[in-house]
């Protein structure tokens, strides 16, 4: 074979060759919390919180979110809290301000008062994205913060018109509506530079709902078939309608997680979530009893448990390296946002 038949031949072999595929690997989540070591961090914050006549809220609310942030692994990295308890506390000085401001036209001036509150009503949508903003930029993972930019039209949509929707259907696009919301809050959110997107479906969401609908008449049914047997019972149909109300609460809590976090990805990485129904039914079931048993008490180690079952059910396929994400140029929100969301009662 001459040389041009040699060079062909082996350009001709190269291509031949597959494309080498980036290897890929599972990274599941985990939490390193301690329950008692957390609580002594909530009980000190309720304590000084109360001597300080809520000034300490600011640093309580830093110190708890750094607890759960920094014991939050992924890959070996843990995640990080930055916002300074300074920041939290300007925030929420202004916006009590403004809730007092508010409260008092309201009660002195009815017409000035109702003025402002349709005000505030058309401002929710304005104080709901900067609270995710102000949230994700506080949040860190290998030094990369997050960022969160959602439009005021879009925010206005997935909080006052796709539920309304639904509610006017009967509920029927209650489940469109979900959708919605979730694709809001994934697909303006980034990590770095780079957005995460969101695939799921509207019957994806349909179809938890028609199951939770389906049982629902299926017990129904079972209850009046029962009953005509058995005569009128009150206590057997209290139990049965309680365990089916435990039991579509817990299905509902975990297909809806599962669903949230199979639908999201970052570029080629893609999460997934494996969260059961004994699974889950046994956390609720243990924080429940040993809350009540100790009359609260139990609340910070219940926060704890919950977040370890969660986080060591949460995955990330990760293909290739996390290392190439750039990190997005440096800007400010205030924590105004956050703040008011959260005194108005319509935060995060």
């Amino acid at each position: 074979m001459n040389e041009s038949g040699m060079a062909s031949s082996s350009l001709h072999g190269q291509q031949d060759k597959p494309a080498a595929q980036t290897e890929s690997r599972l990274a599941v989540f985990g939490f390193t919390g301690n329950g008692f070591e957390y609580f002594k961090i909530w009980i000190v914050n309720i304590l000084l919180t109360i001597l300080t006549l809520g000034i300490y809220s600011a640093w309580a609310t830093v110190r708890n979110n750094r607890y759960f942030y920094s014991n939050l692994y992924l890959d070996g990295n843990n995640f990080s809290y930055l916002a300074e308890p300074l920041q939290i506390l300007k925030g929420r000085i202004i916006a009590i301000i403004a809730l007092g401001v508010y409260y008092y036209l309201l009660t002195n001036y009815l017409v000035v008062g109702l003025v402002l509150s349709l005000v505030l009503i058309l401002a929710i949508p304005f104080f709901y994205n900067q609270s995710l903003m102000f949230n994700a930029r506080m949040s860190a993972y290998k030094n990369i913060q997050f960022r969160f930019k959602g439009s005021y039209g879009q925010a206005f949509m997935v909080l006052y018109i796709w539920p309304l929707i639904g509610m006017l259907t009967l509920g029927i696009l209650i489940p469109f509506s979900m959708l919605k919301m979730h694709q809001y809050m994934v697909r303006n959110s980034a990590y770095g530079t780079r957005n995460f997107s969101y695939e799921a479906a509207h019957f994806d969401y349909a179809k938890i709902f028609l199951i939770l609908l389906g049982a629902g008449l299926t017990v129904g049914a079972l209850s009046w078939v029962i009953t005509l047997a058995l005569g009128d019972n009150a206590m057997f149909g209290i139990v049965l309608f309680a365990i089916f109300y435990f039991a579509a609460f817990i299905y509902f809590m975990v297909s809806m997680t599962n669903l949230y976090f199979r639908s999201t990805s970052l570029a080629e990485h893609r999460f997934g979530a494996n969260l059961e129904m004994p699974g889950m039914a046994k956390v609720v079931i243990i924080n429940t009893l040993l809350t009540v048993l100790t009359l609260g008490l139990y609340l910070p180690a219940a926060k704890v448990r919950m977040t370890k079952y969660i986080a060591e059910n949460v995955s990330l396929e990760i293909v290739g390296s996390l290392d190439h994400f750039v990190a997005a140029e440096q800007e400010s929100v205030s924590a105004l946002g956050e703040q008011m969301g959260q005194v108005f009662e319509f935060g995060t």
